[in-house]
């Protein structure tokens, strides 16, 4: 059915045609929303039977799923930015029990500073925490990747993340498919737990495991996650036959085939790198784009496959590994370490930093012609930090790095340091 709504409901709405049985819920801008609308649904006897856990922290929200999920209930919770963080102990917990919770992130910065906007810190604070990581680029897909983000998590026995750009896409009305109940029943079976804790046949479920067993453990776990690039694909099959729609696979290509150079990227930001790259392609430039869906478990040989003729790679992505640069651009020069080409690393949209077509389009004619700095901060006012650290040499009371760029900028009180 076609609807123009707010991101957060599609999701919501995509959620509950999954049958969740408990849904744990702590809101946290920007995925309010998203729980707001599945607990009306829950109220109103819309989503029933369901349980709606409205709990006392992030912490809580995942741990009463871990309990929700151990006893057998398809559980589904949400966060955002510090409500990440928070939960980090049970995001551990989750992924190393081997328990199949799905849980919607619409990526915002992590503070300090303090900052709501979007970007890729969160998700990637977890990243190597064993949960499956989905990225989407807009409302339609964060309907589709949600319905078969169950299915995969399910199949395998592990936690699924699916990540949304907070904002961007959480509150962005765009016209959308919704499925109908019948089309998800088809895609996805009723939950079959792996393992479930029953009086009846008493486990322990997390238990403790010394030195003698825990690199095995460790090591199904990554043997796990590698299975899940075996089934997204087919699974994307399966549900575009049932609703006509490429919601993509581990990668999805914007003209990237046999261009010289192609942009890597993740989430929403691919819509405006689309326009730029098709003005540049009838300008004559051989160049395209593709965007990582499984960002966990990283999909090395497709990339690979799908670069395998390119002469440059431009990695843009809104997070930073401070000290060392570009996260997924580290992944990416691990995947084609030994193939002949370039690798930049460009970092953008920190903090939810405006990208334009403009500003787009002056990097990727400085990556074209290879003057790209390693790695390039995209759009950074080097005018600004360059008075920061001349302040800090000169005053030994130099203040706070943010307060005093904020009064650079006009943005706050000028005041003494």
């Amino acid at each position: 059915m076609l609807k123009q709504i707010e991101g957060s409901q599609a999701v919501a709405e995509a959620v509950a045609l999954c049958r969740p049985e408990v849904i744990s819920a702590y809101p946290i801008t920007p995925q309010t929303h998203i729980v707001e609308d599945l607990g009306v649904m829950v109220k109103s006897g819309q989503l029933s039977p369901c349980e709606f856990l409205l709990v006392e922290s992030e912490f809580g929200a995942l741990s009463a799923c871990i309990g929700s999920s151990a006893a057998g209930a398809r559980s589904y919770t949400a966060t955002s930015s510090q409500g990440m963080l928070f939960m980090m102990e049970a995001v551990y917990n989750a992924s190393g029990i081997g328990l199949p919770i799905v849980m919607t992130v619409g990526n915002r910065a992590i503070g300090a500073p303090i900052n709501i906007w979007n970007d890729w810190s969160d998700s990637m604070a977890a990243r190597d925490a064993g949960w499956i990581q989905l990225f989407v680029e807009d409302n339609q897909q964060a309907i589709d990747v949600h319905i078969q983000a169950f299915r995969l998590a399910e199949e395998l026995s592990l936690p699924v993340m699916v990540c949304m750009d907070g904002f961007i896409l959480t509150h962005a009305y765009e016209r959308v498919d919704v499925p109908t109940q019948a089309q998800v029943d088809e895609f996805l079976p009723e939950f079959q737990p792996r393992q479930v804790l029953d009086p009846a046949a008493p486990l322990s479920i997390g238990a403790m495991v010394g030195p003698e067993a825990f690199t095995e453990v460790r090591f199904l776990a990554h043997f796990k996650q590698l299975q899940a690039l075996e089934l997204i694909p087919p699974q994307s099959i399966d549900f575009s036959n049932i609703t006509g729609r490429d919601s993509g696979g581990l990668i999805k290509s914007f003209s990237s085939e046999g261009a010289e150079t192609v942009v890597v990227t993740l989430g929403s930001v691919i819509g405006t790198f689309k326009h730029v790259l098709a003005q540049m392609r009838k300008q004559g430039h051989s160049i395209g784009a593709l965007t990582i869906r499984s960002f966990r478990p990283f999909p090395r040989e497709a990339l690979r496959e799908a670069l395998r003729d390119a002469r440059r790679v431009i990695v843009f992505e809104k997070c930073l590994a401070v000290g060392m640069g570009g996260v997924v651009a580290m992944d990416v020069r691990t995947a084609l370490q030994d193939m002949p080409l370039q690798v930049y690393s460009v970092i953008g949209g920190l903090g939810g930093r405006p990208i334009t077509r403009t500003n787009l389009r002056r990097m990727l004619d400085k990556g074209v012609s290879g003057d790209l700095k390693e790695p390039h901060f995209h759009d950074v006012q080097m005018n600004v930090v360059d008075r920061e650290l001349e302040r800090e040499r000169t005053v030994r009371r130099s203040g706070g790095r943010a307060e005093n760029i904020l009064r650079e900028m006009g943005i706050a009180a000028s005041g003494k340091n």
